[in-house]
């Protein structure tokens, strides 16, 4: 089949059939622990003994963070590649994104770029193809059925939305993905 994913922060991806995997957070759900770690290790005498197991300790930290995220995004690119031919995805420009200081933390915990190297390699392994549709397309603020395009849901605060034309309510995500999705077909023909 083919398949149209919007990623999000709320939701770590929303898919063209209204499907929403939740945003795992590694990153803050270590966050206390890392912390508590990386002060004890700041206690610690430069060049001593304690110093540097201490140096192991918080990098395991690290680690887990790191294999947790790539473990869940593997298993997730593996499923959407088994069980489509063609899957459309939006450009990002995730350097862009993380430079908005209140969300870069969250930014890089998702890690989509490495989710979408993911995507681009596993799907020719599974006979499938990845596409990208250009980052300033109005997925969000087109009505997905007549086409309409709403000024409203330029704010993000607006999460759902009732066409105005012909009256289709929409998940702000999910719309994005069925419109993602018409996109990167007219882009494959």
């Amino acid at each position: 089949g083919h398949i149209g994913l919007d990623v999000g922060l709320k939701a770590y991806l929303t898919d063209s059939f209204g499907k929403s995997i939740e945003n795992p957070r590694w990153f803050k759900a270590m966050q206390k622990k890392l912390a508590r770690e990386q002060r004890r290790l700041s206690r610690k005498m430069p060049k001593s003994n304690r110093r540097e197991k201490h140096c192991v300790k918080t990098a395991r930290v690290h680690a887990k963070i790191v294999n947790k995220r790539k473990d869940f995004q593997h298993k997730l690119a593996y499923h959407l590649c088994l069980e489509n031919s063609v899957i459309v995805v939006e450009k990002l420009k995730i350097k862009n994104m993380t430079k908005n200081r209140r969300l870069s933390k969250a930014i890089s915990d998702a890690s989509w770029g490495r989710f979408f190297k993911m995507l681009k390699y596993k799907a020719p392994l599974f006979g499938g193809q990845l596409i990208k549709v250009p980052t300033f397309y109005p997925s969000s603020q087109t009505c997905s059925c007549c086409g309409y395009k709403n000024p409203i849901t330029k704010d993000l605060g607006v999460r759902e939305w009732i066409c105005p034309q012909c009256h289709t309510y929409h998940d702000r995500d999910a719309n994005a993905a069925k419109n993602i999705l018409k996109k990167g077909l007219e882009m494959l023909k």
